[in-house]
């Protein structure tokens, strides 16, 4: 695996400063980033349409509190999992500052819910964009390979944006299968690694394309550990746009202290790797309530 992350130790110092960052930006921040692309991904954890609904049941409370982590994120696009529906999207991303777009999949959940909530039944999980109002974006067909026929799997999100003069960049939402975090090994491994020759696919044909892209969402995979098969799959340089960039290569996860590598990634072609300014975890204020059981990650990107 390429390390293109490795600098004088005044940058790494600065990259973990910024990954422990809480989840309020200053002023300051907000206004330097003015003339960049910032683009976030967040599992948002069984987001329910309802209060009380779904494996992680939440308050009118909660869904106030994860909409001001929203809205303090400004990110111009956020990548976001779990969500039941747009109904449910809609209860942390401001409609009057987004536009939701989710997969088509229906999804046809079953069964319960199991460990701290076995009497909720399971709600839909779907993959979808928040995208600023007044960004422009063409929406994609779904990327409905990575179901490889199983209608459970969830499908990709595929958006080209057009922010005005910032360029335009083709984005690609996932959640992969869970459970095959490293090696190749565990139950659910097949089912992962069956995934990856669609994903590769789509980077491969992005990356004949015209437009740089990225590929943002719950990977279910440390893709920073040194060799991991995933990442040198598809970050094998061909085409030429397919030399990857991982955004958080170097940067140790804060969100939860269990982890020390990422399973939330954002991976950039060559065209916007080099593009990249700065990378961060947003994780929750010391002492308040993990709203869900992941942080929001965000990149900016130059025009």
């Amino acid at each position: 695996m390429k390390s293109r992350l490795r600098a004088a130790p005044l940058a790494l110092i600065l990259l973990l400063a910024a990954c422990a960052a809480p989840h309020t930006p200053s002023r300051d921040a907000r206004a330097s980033n003015a003339a960049a692309l910032r683009l976030a991904s967040w599992n948002l954890e069984f987001l329910a349409e309802k209060d009380g609904t779904g494996c992680e049941p939440r308050t009118a409370a909660d869904y106030a509190a994860m909409r001001r982590i929203a809205n303090d994120l400004d990110a111009d696009v956020v990548a976001f999992q779990e969500a039941e529906s747009p109904m449910a999207a809609a209860r942390v991303f401001d409609p009057a500052r987004y536009v939701i777009v989710m997969e088509n999949r229906a999804g046809n959940p079953t069964g319960t819910c199991g460990g701290r909530h076995p009497e909720q039944p399971f709600i839909r999980q779907a993959v979808g964009f928040a995208i600023r109002k007044g960004i422009a974006f063409d929406r994609n067909p779904d990327v409905t390979s990575l179901q490889t026929g199983d209608p459970q799997l969830r499908s990709g999100v595929d958006v080209t944006i057009r922010p005005r003069g910032r360029g335009a960049i083709r984005l690609l939402g996932v959640h992969l299968k869970s459970g095959c975090f490293t090696g190749a090994e565990a139950k659910a491994c097949p089912v992962l690694l069956g995934q990856i020759p669609a994903l590769e696919a789509w980077i491969d044909a992005a990356a004949n394309g015209a437009q740089r892209f990225a590929v943002m969402g719950d990977w279910n995979r440390r893709l920073a550990l040194a060799r991991d098969a995933v990442w040198s799959e598809i970050d094998d340089g061909v085409p030429a746009n397919a030399d990857l960039r991982l955004a958080d290569e170097g940067v140790p996860p804060a969100c939860d202290p269990r982890f020390d590598s990422f399973i939330d990634h954002i991976v950039l072609d060559k065209r916007a790797g080099r593009d990249m300014h700065s990378y961060s975890e947003v994780r929750y204020a010391e002492g308040e309530k993990h709203y869900s059981d992941h942080c929001p990650v965000v990149v900016t990107l130059g025009g």
